[in-house]
């Protein structure tokens, strides 16, 4: 029995948002798995023959099962197990939490793709899709200004390692405007994620997949 019969196989790219929490969600599960670090410009053969959609994340479990999305992938990983109750606040309230990371995903990752990259879109509205992600922003600081710290409660949790990538993504668009916003709650939220161990944890470089090889073995880490 090889490797990869054994442990999960997770495809990534290390700077992609959807599979930065998607390592974040696995690795706080505590679940042994195989990582296979890809670049995107250049897509291993045996990665696009696999996946149709040949986006990342991908995770193949041992019985073949295929997960490509990152939020189903989250979900998978602390239903096998949740040492640091990351779903807890899905538990209490499941509605808000639907409706968060629908909105994250839709709405505001479309915003988000046409300022950051406004020169791959036909018309320059940049300072329009700026506006939009302004005010989900303005809703995560005043969601965060009646919590505990994290949009989960006291700790980190699903809602924060789903939506913090994603943060830290508009933020790389014009640091300075970002860092000049009066967000105080999102500022603190989004730089303790960024000096966390974990962060440093799922974005640290490993060499790019080779064919044949099983993956690097990741082994268990204990977040807080």
């Amino acid at each position: 029995m090889t490797t990869a019969q054994i442990y999960p196989v997770l495809w990534s790219f290390r700077r992609c948002p959807y599979a930065m929490r998607a390592r974040l969600a696995l690795q706080a599960s505590q679940i042994h798995l195989l990582l296979r670090e890809i670049q995107l410009r250049d897509k291993p053969t045996a990665f696009t023959d696999m996946s149709s959609k040949a986006t990342v994340p991908v995770l193949i479990l041992p019985n073949g099962q295929m997960i490509d999305e990152s939020s189903s992938i989250m979900f998978w990983a602390l239903r096998q197990s949740d040492p640091f109750h990351w779903l807890d606040a899905w538990h209490k309230d499941f509605e808000f939490c639907n409706c968060f990371i629908d909105e994250l995903d839709s709405s505001f990752k479309y915003h988000l793709d046409r300022y950051k990259y406004a020169s791959r879109f036909p018309n320059d509205l940049s300072a329009e899709h700026r506006l939009e992600c302004l005010l989900f922003l303005n809703k995560i600081d005043y969601y965060l200004q009646n919590s505990a710290g994290f949009l989960s409660g006291e700790y980190m949790g699903f809602l924060d390692a789903a939506s913090l990538p994603f943060i830290r993504q508009f933020r790389l668009a014009d640091q300075r405007w970002f860092d000049s916003q009066p967000w105080k709650k999102v500022h603190n939220w989004l730089n303790i994620f960024l000096n966390s161990d974990g962060y440093a944890a799922v974005m640290q470089k490993y060499p790019t997949w080779n064919n044949g090889e099983a993956g690097i073995l990741l082994p268990k880490q204990t977040l807080k």
